[in-house]
């Protein structure tokens, strides 16, 4: 007897299920042992969508912080330059929420600076999806320089744009009323 690969088996099984009047409810084939088997066929596909919550717009914060947001969004690129900090310093800049150009360097130690010099406070806020719209969250992980990004109605915005925060441990959450 010759012998026949499974392959072209398969797919003359396909060919004959997909014929057969009972395609519609089940589809049968062969196996690699020679068992016939049969599963159903799914006709509509319904993905369940991922949302994220979006922002809430807290009227006892700076709108200038808001204004930010914006001037980030506008700014910001489709992926990472790894230039966070640069880019939200000159959001934070250009909508007037600081009134002098940040020296910090590195992205954790900017919480530290926006409460000394610029009158920032901390959010007992844990979670980045409950930061309200225009925060600016400082994020840190070890000897690296950290990220900050801000809040934005759909999501997070520094040298580039995010539905989702960054993965780091989050620091702190910053507004200025």
């Amino acid at each position: 007897m010759p012998k026949i690969t499974p392959l072209p088996t398969l797919i003359i099984l396909v060919i004959v299920s997909l014929s057969s009047a009972s395609a519609a409810s089940h589809f049968n084939f062969r196996d690699a042992n020679g068992e016939t088997s049969s599963v159903s066929v799914i006709s509509k596909y319904f993905p369940k969508k991922i949302s994220y919550p979006a922002a809430k717009v807290d009227g006892s914060m700076n709108p200038k912080l808001m204004r930010a947001a914006t001037i980030a969004q506008e700014r910001a690129n489709a992926h990472s330059r790894s230039l966070c900090w640069r880019y939200v310093k000159e959001a934070l800049l250009a909508s007037g929420a600081v009134s002098s150009y940040p020296k910090t360097a590195y992205a954790k130690d900017a919480g530290h600076e926006l409460v000394q010099t610029f009158g920032f406070k901390k959010l007992s806020v844990r979670d980045p999806f409950k930061a309200p719209m225009g925060a600016v969250l400082v994020y840190g992980a070890g000897r690296t320089a950290g990220h900050v990004e801000i809040r934005t109605k759909d999501g997070f915005v520094s040298d580039f744009r995010s539905k989702t925060p960054s993965p780091r441990p989050l620091l702190g959450v910053f507004t200025k009323s």
